[in-house]
């Protein structure tokens, strides 16, 4: 496993960027009746991260001590 265990800066932005996405998928969920468009933005934010991340790990924010 990696020394930084995923405490980099990308790690962290992308784990933001989901949180945010679930919140808001959960939200559109929750109401009543179902907001589908908002729980679909929500999967959209979460993809979103995992695209977050790809690109700061290439710009090299995935490196520990950057």
């Amino acid at each position: 496993m990696a020394d930084n265990h995923g405490n980099t800066p990308a790690a962290w932005t992308a784990v933001l960027v989901s949180l945010a996405g679930f919140v808001v998928g959960a939200i559109g969920m929750s109401l009543s009746p179902l907001n589908w468009p908002l729980f679909w933005i929500g999967t959209a934010i979460v993809l979103a991260g995992g695209v977050v991340f790809l690109v700061m790990a290439k710009m090299g924010f995935h490196e520990p001590g950057h």
